[in-house]
């Protein structure tokens, strides 16, 4: 490990000198290139120097204490207590730095929410999840945009597909895809009886048009006039957009906009999504075993988690959590959830389940 890190910090100072280079700050490309590099290995450089730091107070510390200088010795016995704690903090943190990155972890993401099982109620959940979600991004300073959506006549949704644009906002939204359940009293129930429905999420990393080649001549492009709610213009003109991915016969529509170029350009912005995550499903089942070292798979069949209103109660099953906060996760504090589904996945690589 302390090879790497070795390594690792020459090649810091390497990008920092690059970073200072007039040929390299005129071309726009390799600056932003080196600016990325400098940014993953600030925090790994800072954390080994800080190891570095304490490693040598620790020497110096037992140095004083075997000179059996008696004015000095209780001071280096405390700086050596605190250098120890922070040596074995460092440590692991730095096990936990240099886990392999998911290269997605840094891009804007498109969520796909679907309501289930469950009919209206499962359609009003979906609104829920989507409000919640949105709160959660926003508190995070992050940007939603609604990309597709199919209301219903009661306030919930059939489905809807939005982006979230922000920093890492994948490496915090990836463990939402899977089955979402949700028991309670439906609103559209008179008996006061509770049911079971459930609505499934996806979580699809944003990617840009070099990373998805698409030939235009495998697209099948459709227009057709919106229906439902928007407006007589929406109504109107064929301004509604399918298009269907020939090859693998991924179909994106979207109609929300009034314009069909927005549209079409938000449906191009979906399908390149789905077609990088069918790239990535088949790239994962090729390596034996890699999904074990996760916690989920991302497979949006897997249950995932229930939300119990009666008792307040959300479990995620993949990580035996159980909280009582459910008026607060619902209002888009996601962190706890979030923070035990991330560590409990750093702690599964880190074991070396493969």
């Amino acid at each position: 490990m302390f090879d790497k890190l070795e390594a690792l910090e020459e090649r810091f100072e390497v990008v920092n000198q690059k970073l200072s280079d007039p040929d390299i700050i005129s071309d726009q490309a390799e600056f932003k290139k080196y600016c990325k590099e400098n940014s993953d290995l600030t925090p790994i450089i800072e954390k080994y120097r800080e190891y570095k730091t304490a490693k040598e107070t620790i020497a110096e510390c037992k140095e004083i204490l075997a000179s059996g200088d008696k004015e000095l010795e209780e001071l280096a016995k405390m700086e050596l207590s605190g250098a120890e704690d922070t040596l074995e903090a460092c440590s692991e943190q730095l096990k936990i730095l240099l886990l392999p990155k998911d290269p997605n972890d840094d891009k804007n993401v498109i969520i796909e929410i679907r309501g289930g099982t469950g009919g209206e109620e499962a359609a009003l959940f979906a609104a829920d999840l989507f409000r919640m979600y949105t709160m959660y991004a926003e508190s995070q300073g992050w940007r939603i945009e609604i990309l597709s959506s199919n209301p219903t006549d009661i306030g919930g949704y059939k489905e809807v597909t939005f982006s979230v644009s922000g920093q890492a906002a994948y490496s915090k939204f990836k463990f939402e895809s899977g089955v979402h359940r949700v028991q309670r009293v439906p609103s559209t129930e008179s008996q006061g009886r509770i049911q079971t429905s459930a609505a499934t999420v996806a979580v699809l990393p944003e990617v840009e048009e070099v990373e998805v080649d698409i030939n235009p001549n495998d697209l099948r492009i459709d227009v057709f006039r919106a229906g439902g709610p928007g407006g007589q213009c929406v109504n109107t003109t064929d301004s509604a957009v399918r298009i269907t991915h020939l090859p693998t016969g991924i179909v994106v529509s979207c109609q929300d906009e009034k314009s069909q170029f927005k549209n079409k350009d938000k449906a191009m912005k979906i399908l390149r999504s789905r077609i990088y995550e069918e790239m990535e499903a088949q790239r994962h089942a090729q390596i034996a075993g890699e999904r074990k070292s996760q916690v989920g798979s991302g497979d949006r069949s897997e249950r995932i988690r229930t939300y119990n209103f009666p008792q307040s109660r959300v479990t995620d099953h993949r990580i035996n959590l159980t909280l009582y906060k459910l008026e607060q996760i619902m209002n888009g504090n996601l962190d706890e959830l979030i923070d035990a589904l991330i560590t409990a996945d750093q702690a599964a690589k880190m074991s070396g389940e493969e």
